[in-house]
């Protein structure tokens, strides 16, 4: 039998069709990050501009290799002309810091959550997760 791999980016349904949400968790591979900007891709066709919570708890690492990928380049590029809101969720205690350094360059509005006000996050970014069926 072949083990499988648990993904490490999976799509959380929201209240609202231009709020997108993802929970990422373990380790970040480089497929994994692929994963997240080919959905975010498919998404784009339907709505130009979105708004993003990424939620990040048991963090075990990135691939940095991946964030340097001509691909995740490519997708970090598209995604800056889509997103109007972009909030953080939990993640390692540098995930503030960097986007605290970064929000001034940018015209994403972009706020740092720890993962206890993950309630807070979901009113600033004016969605719900909606519950599987």
């Amino acid at each position: 039998m072949q083990h499988q791999e648990i993904p490490h980016v999976k799509r959380i349904e929201t209240s609202r069709e231009d709020a997108v949400a993802f929970e990422v968790t373990g380790h970040i591979t480089a497929a994994d990050v692929e994963n997240l900007y080919g959905l975010l891709d498919g998404i784009y066709v339907v709505h130009d501009k979105i708004d993003l919570l990424v939620l990040i708890h048991h963090y075990e690492g990135f691939d940095w290799t991946a964030a340097f990928r001509e691909g995740t380049i490519a997708g970090k590029t598209s995604a800056l002309k889509h997103i109007r809101k972009y909030a953080v969720v939990g993640g390692p205690s540098w995930m503030s810091t960097t986007l605290a350094f970064f929000r001034p360059f940018l015209s994403i509005e972009m706020k740092h959550f720890a993962l206890e006000e993950q309630e807070e996050a979901w009113k600033w970014l004016g969605a719900e997760p909606r519950p599987i069926e």
